[in-house]
C-alpha cells in the first residue's frame, strides 16, 4: 500500500475530518541512466565550484537569490522558516464555489483524500453535499514548508484534492498575438462553419480514458526487453513495505457542529472578517525580521 504524503484533517466550518493525502498520479515514464560509452560505467554528476572546479560538500552549500546578473543574496534557513506558514495539519476550506467557475489552466496536480479510521461519516457527508450542490471547496494546505492553494472536488466515491496555480503563475493569453473577433472577420463562410460542425458531430464519442495508451512507451519497453533477453540480464523488483497510517477520531455530533458553523456565519459576519485580517497582520510582523536580514545580506 502506498505511503501517505501527508496526514491531518480536512476542515470546513467546525467540522474536522481526519484524512491522509495520497498521490493521485502514477509516473510511468521510462527513466535512463547516463553511461560512459567507452566502458558502459555510470556517469556521476558532482557539485563543483564554478570558479575553482573543486567539489563542494553538501554542508558547505547555501541557498541564494540572484537579484542581479552575478549578484547574490544568501537566504538563511531561519529566513525560510519565518516565511513558512504555521499550520501543517489541516486542509482548510475557505469557500465553496461553483464547480465550473475555476478555469482549466488553474488545475495542476491531483491527490486523493482518504478518510481516517471512523471518519467515514464526515467524509461521505461532505462528498455527497458537494455533489448535490455542484460546488467545490477552495482550500489551503501546507506540505513541508510551502502553502498551496487547492480545490476539494467529489469524484465517484472519492474526494479529490487538486493543486491549483496562483494567478501570478499563469501567463495572460493576451500577451500573445491571437486572432480575435468573429468568424466573419476572417472570411469564414457559413457553409464552412456548418461543415465543421458536421465533422465534429460525426466524431462525437463518450470519454473513455482506458482506451488511450502510451504507444511510444509500449514499443520502447518491448525494445528494452529484447535487449535484456539478448544480453542474458535479469531484473529485480522490490516491493515497498506495507504501512498502515489510519488516523483515529471520536464520534462527532455533526448536526451540532453544522448548526454552530451556520450560526457563526449568520450572527457575526463583521467579527469573522476582522478575524481573518488579524492573522495577516501578525504574519506580516513575523516576516519583517526576515526582510531586514535579507537587506543586510544584500548590503554585504
Amino acid at each position: 500500500m502506498p505511503r501517505p504524503i501527508w496526514t491531518g484533517t480536512l476542515s470546513f466550518g467546525l467540522l474536522n475530518i481526519p484524512v491522509s493525502l495520497m498521490s493521485g498520479e502514477r509516473k510511468v515514464d521510462i527513466s535512463f541512466r547516463m553511461l560512459d560509452s567507452r566502458d558502459r560505467k555510470p556517469i556521476r554528476f558532482e557539485r563543483v565550484n564554478a570558479e575553482t572546479g573543486e567539489e563542494v560538500p553538501w554542508k558547505d552549500i547555501v541557498k541564494a537569490f540572484e537579484y542581479d546578473k552575478g549578484s547574490y543574496v544568501v537566504v538563511e534557513k531561519e529566513d525560510i522558516q519565518s516565511a513558512a506558514p504555521e499550520t501543517h495539519e489541516s486542509v482548510d476550506v475557505e469557500a465553496f464555489v461553483d464547480a465550473d467557475s475555476i478555469g482549466i489552466r488553474f488545475y495542476e496536480k491531483p491527490y486523493i483524500l482518504v478518510p481516517g479510521k471512523k471518519a467515514e461519516k464526515g467524509y461521505v457527508l461532505l462528498r455527497e453535499t458537494l455533489k448535490s450542490t455542484k460546488k467545490i471547496g477552495v482550500a489551503r494546505v501546507v506540505i513541508r514548508t510551502r502553502e498551496y492553494l487547492c480545490a476539494v472536488i467529489p469524484e465517484g466515491d472519492a474526494l479529490v484534492l487538486m493543486m491549483l496555480r496562483y494567478p501570478q503563475e499563469l501567463v495572460d493569453p493576451e500577451e500573445y498575438k491571437l486572432p480575435s473577433g468573429k468568424a466573419a472577420d476572417y472570411r469564414i463562410a457559413a457553409k464552412e462553419v456548418e461543415m465543421a460542425k458536421s465533422l465534429i458531430q460525426s466524431m462525437e464519442a463518450t470519454w473513455a480514458p482506458d482506451s488511450y495508451h502510451d504507444e511510444f512507451r509500449k514499443r520502447l519497453e518491448a525494445i528494452i526487453k529484447k535487449r535484456i533477453k539478448a544480453k542474458g540480464a535479469t531484473t529485480k523488483f522490490i516491493d515497498a513495505p506495507v504501512e498502515h497510517d489510519d488516523a483515529a477520531t471520536n464520534v462527532v455530533d455533526f448536526m451540532a457542529l453544522l448548526q454552530k458553523s451556520l450560526d457563526s456565519k449568520s450572527r457575526t459576519p463583521a467579527k469573522k472578517t476582522a478575524a481573518r485580517k488579524t492573522p495577516t497582520s501578525k504574519a506580516t510582523k513575523k516576516k519583517a525580521p526576515a526582510k531586514r536580514t535579507t537587506k543586510r545580506a544584500a548590503a554585504k
